[in-house]
């Protein structure tokens, strides 16, 4: 199992906020400001610390880490074709790799060779995964869908498709290729002042361990920064309260509710204190308590008035004599009716019937039972002298029998009866007084406790005056519209007033007894403390919630320890750091012209425990980045990358992505010798836009005789990354050149036929320079048979048995030379010289062939008999 392997398998086993470092530390060459924001927010969200954002933990998947080769499969990568949505690469494209052996892909810049490399790194987990694989920019934003692209490989020689999309797990199978990248080692200055050299994978948990490390440090920031300052708290805290004694006990555990509980006192609660302050304060409380009482009694016979007089103006008052006096008016209204048909009598007098009339009648009745005792009234007889005007009765007799039949009519007594029972409810409402009796003394005492309920009362006794007249005259003339709404009577509050001073007078009276006046001042404590604890309220919170952070941040302390990552590294330290790793890397270094650079496998026994580790000998009074040469560190990188690839005995192939950028020649001529060793042993497969180092890597995979496959990645029409088998004009051989340049000249002569004249011109003066071109190569290629290139730092002297220079071959040459030399300058596109036809362009051309096959075929002879010359 790989590290990359174990370190997954450990992670899953990590919080998740850990497992999300491991990935982004794998996927990415440093960590951002914003990583370690998200990481500390995860680290704080999982211990119960809330994160604003909301962030949510990524652990490392599967699919992230490399799968390692399986057991007795060996994988090769065909080709990739495809590909969709991958910056603005042509699409339908197949870049083909060689199986065996080397495969160069050149790309200038600005071809989309980093197209290709960035779908390599993503889809075979390649831990240099930081630049984005962007769609064609002329794509509106949200059209363009996910990039993609389709994978031909063989698995143990059977062929095999496999479809990748970025943002999905790839293939497993792919991840077998190896990718190099300049993370894959590096020295660092570790605690014993050594340099250290540390194997691809180890830097994981060593980045983990510095996080950790600097989380520790933040999360010590914080808890200074919650430190509860108790001394705001030392006051009421010294109080034997129970607030006093919650604040005393303050902890992370302090119930936030309780505090809420007791500190809201209730408005009673409130004035409780208030009159347990003032009777506690007082001085010869029981003449106070006598007043206080006396005071209570005239509030509470008010209280008591008050309820009494509403009662006589309340609703049920009202509604009762409203009745009585509509019956009355409705039973009035009918009497009067049967009276009008009485009263049509012309021999009678105007009245009679009437109200008064019935008063009279009444006084007759009265007087005749007194007059005539032994007589019935009406029916005294004829002539009898009248009760009223004491003449003999003769048709009067008859007339007092009429009268009476007329009052003793149902209506009438019912309108009789009606006003009876009116009068008897009115008169005692009429009499009543409604007054209060609540006088300017009473009020100015009652105003001094309560102005608003002194207030209220006297309000509602002119309340009560207005009522009891507007019934009065409602009774009269019906309008009951006119009488007000029933006033809110203050009896109630007038004895809770009364009610709180008794019970102060009963504080005040305790409060001369000593035992009483501690149960008071108890009491009066607790209120106080609750009081206090209001104010404090907002501290005591902030206190509490600083606790619960400062607790919650400890299990964050202890969460970053790095013990076991301590011990996880040198777990896998032990099974990856070796005498024959050391020795690897040694032979790595020599081969890439870093033979300074010396790696030594250094033990020592810790708790009876062997420990190694690599140690690089390099003076340590500064930075390794500061002490290396840059192609001493990219000299770190290849030669671990190949070194641990070798010692794992694997046989899958190996993708470098411009290796040498930035190197001078020399070391770049190292790389592709080491790369082309290599590449005998597996497959190997490099992207380069460096021409030289092009022609060096095929130079040498020809010399040993490595099967080789090129392809040009170039800009068209049709888009960017346009796949050509062929290399790139400087990268060709003599043969390869004339075989482009007759394509060029086909170009060309469609240029002349179609008649287009400036672009003819350019185009073949552009031809001409690169027919010179060809023939420089030729010189050195077919003439001198590669004794001498340049940049090549050596010459092959062995190579001098091919080489024969005659005088032709002088005279062809400069002839050549000094025509192709004629047309590219500015008098040729400005029509200072003649531009050569098609036709001749093909012949100069063919001429360069011909003469490459005839020196070849002489070189051939002279070889073989130079050879066989004793």
């Amino acid at each position: 199992m790989s590290i990359l392997q174990e370190i997954l398998g450990w992670a899953k086993s990590l919080a998740p906020w850990q497992s999300d470092a491991v990935g982004r530390i794998f996927a990415k060459e440093s960590l951002t400001a914003e990583d370690l924001d998200d990481l500390y927010a995860l680290l704080k969200t999982e211990h119960g610390i809330p994160d604003p954002k909301g962030r949510k933990a990524n652990p490392l998947a599967d699919d992230k880490i490399p799968a390692g080769a399986q057991p007795n499969e060996h994988v090769e990568l065909v080709a990739m074709k495809n590909l969709t949505n991958v910056n603005a690469i042509a699409e339908k494209q197949r870049l083909e790799f060689g199986p065996k052996g080397l495969t160069v892909i050149y790309g200038d810049n600005g071809s989309g060779k980093s197209g290709y490399s960035r779908v390599l790194k993503k889809a075979c987990r390649a831990r240099d995964q930081s630049e984005q694989i962007l769609p064609n920019a002329n794509i509106p934003p949200g059209k363009a869908g996910r990039a993609g692209a389709t994978f031909e490989i063989t698995i143990n020689g059977l062929a095999k498709e496999l479809p990748w999309e970025d943002g999905k797990p790839a293939a497993q199978e792919l991840s077998s290729l190896a990718i190099f990248d300049s993370r894959c080692a590096r020295a660092y200055l570790d605690n014993e002042d050594d340099f250290s050299y540390v194997p691809y994978g180890l830097d994981i948990l060593e980045g983990l361990a510095v996080i950790c490390r600097q989380f520790d440090s933040q999360i010590k920031t914080e808890q200074t920064q919650c430190a509860v300052d108790k001394t705001v708290f030392t006051e009421l805290a010294a109080t034997q309260t129970a607030a006093g004694k919650l604040v005393a006990a303050l902890n992370a555990k302090t119930n936030i509710g309780e505090v809420e509980k007791l500190a809201a006192l209730s408005p009673e609660e409130s004035a409780r204190r208030d009159e347990l302050d003032k009777s506690l304060k007082a001085d010869n409380p029981k003449e106070k308590a006598t007043q206080l009482r006396l005071r209570a009694a005239r509030i509470t016979h008010l209280a008591k008035s008050a309820a009494e007089k509403l009662g006589l103006v309340d609703g049920a008052a009202l509604t009762k004599l409203r009745g009585l006096a509509e019956a009355y008016h409705t039973a009035k209204a009918a009497a009067e009716l049967a009276a009008n048909a009485f009263k049509k009598d012309a021999t009678l007098l105007q009245g009679t019937g009437g109200e008064a009339w019935k008063e009279l009648f009444e006084a007759a009745r009265k007087f005749a039972a007194e007059a005539y005792p032994d007589k019935n009234f009406p029916k005294l007889g004829d002539g009898t002298p009248c009760p009223l005007c004491q003449q003999p009765l003769n048709d009067g007799a008859a007339r007092l029998v009429r009268f009476e039949e007329f009052v003793q009519q149902e209506a009438e007594k019912n309108m009789r009866a009606c006003r009876k029972a009116l009068a008897d409810q009115y008169k005692p409402f009429e009499q009543a007084n409604v007054s209060l009796g609540y006088d300017d003394v009473l009020f100015k005492e009652i105003e001094g406790l309560d102005a608003a309920l002194a207030n209220a009362t006297r309000d509602f006794e002119k309340s009560l005056l207005a009522r009891h007249k507007a019934i009065k005259q409602a009774c009269e003339d019906r309008a009951w519209e006119k009488v007000d709404a029933e006033p809110a009577s203050p009896s109630a509050q007038l004895n809770i007033l009364a009610a709180t001073l008794a019970k102060e007078a009963e504080d005040l009276e305790k409060a001369a007894d000593e035992k009483a006046r501690a149960a008071l001042q108890s009491e009066f404590d607790e209120l106080d403390a609750r009081l206090k604890l209001g104010k404090l309220k907002p501290a005591v919170v902030s206190a509490v919630e600083k606790y619960l952070l400062a607790e919650k941040l400890s299990k964050c302390a202890s969460a970053v320890k790095t013990n076991a990552i301590t011990m996880k590294s040198t777990e896998l330290a032990e099974k990856v750091i070796s005498k024959e790793l050391a020795d690897a890397l040694n032979s790595e270094f020599r081969a890439l012209g870093a033979g300074n650079l010396h790696v030594t496998l250094a033990t020592r026994a810790v708790k009876g425990k062997t420990l190694h580790k690599l140690k690089i000998d390099l003076p340590h009074s500064r930075n390794p980045g500061e002490i290396l040469s840059e192609g001493e560190q990219r000299a770190i990188a290849i030669g671990s990358f190949l070194a641990e690839v070798n010692i794992g005995k694997g046989s899958g192939g190996v993708i470098f992505d411009d290796p040498v950028s930035s190197l001078d020649h020399k070391r770049r001529e190292r790389v592709a010798t080491r790369l082309v060793q290599e590449a005998a042993k597996r497959q190997v497969i490099v992207l380069t836009h460096d021409v030289y180092f092009l022609c060096v890597l095929m130079e040498e995979a020809s010399r040993i005789g490595i099967p080789t496959t090129t392809q040009s990645l170039s800009r068209r029409p049709e888009g960017f990354g346009v796949a050509d088998p062929s290399l790139p004009f400087e990268a060709m051989g003599t043969k390869s050149r004339v075989g482009a340049l007759r394509d060029i000249q086909q170009r060309i002569a469609k240029l002349y036929k179609d008649g287009d004249e400036p672009e003819f011109r350019k185009q073949t003066v552009d031809c001409y320079r690169q027919l010179r071109i060809a023939w420089e190569r030729a010189v050195e290629e077919v003439l001198l048979q590669n004794v001498v290139l340049r940049f090549r730092k050596g010459i092959e002297t062995k190579r001098l048995e091919r080489v024969v220079v005659e005088d032709s071959d002088y005279k062809t040459i400069e002839q050549a030379m000094t025509k192709c030399s004629n047309y590219p300058h500015d008098q040729a596109l400005l029509g200072g010289v003649a531009i050569p036809e098609p036709d001749e362009l093909l012949a100069d051309i063919n001429l360069l062939d011909d003469w490459r096959i005839s020196v070849e075929k002489r070189t051939a002879d002279i070889s073989k008999r130079r050879k066989a010359a004793p």
